[in-house]
């Protein structure tokens, strides 16, 4: 029997500053995440770490204990794992003031 798999680009070059988050992604069928995370342009500012959050409903969220460096260059490559999720997955960081980060990020689930 073959894996399901499929991928979701959920943030298009968009620049992070202040608290910002991905669209959350639902997916109850899968049992792993991989985030993945490319700098669109060169990041301002100290960066925090993004962190993997997860939800019961889509609206309410709770930091689920991965994180990974944000990218600071452009074409710079991150990424997170994810277990053990539940039903709802997004990503989240938050910027001190002046800092920004232009991002792709995409999550495969399988």
């Amino acid at each position: 029997m073959l894996r399901e798999s499929v991928t979701y680009v959920i943030a298009r070059e968009e620049t992070w500053q202040g608290t910002s988050a991905t669209e959350p992604v639902e997916a109850g069928w899968a049992t792993e995440a991989v985030f993945f995370l490319r700098g669109m342009d060169a990041s301002a500012g100290e960066l925090p770490r993004v962190r993997a959050q997860i939800s019961p409903d889509g609206m309410r969220w709770i930091d689920e204990g991965a994180a990974a460096a944000m990218p600071r260059n452009k074409d710079d490559l991150q990424f997170l794992r994810v277990r053990h999720f539940g039903k709802w997955l997004r990503l989240k960081a938050d910027l001190p003031e002046g800092a920004h980060c232009s991002l792709l990020v995409s999550v495969h689930l399988k």
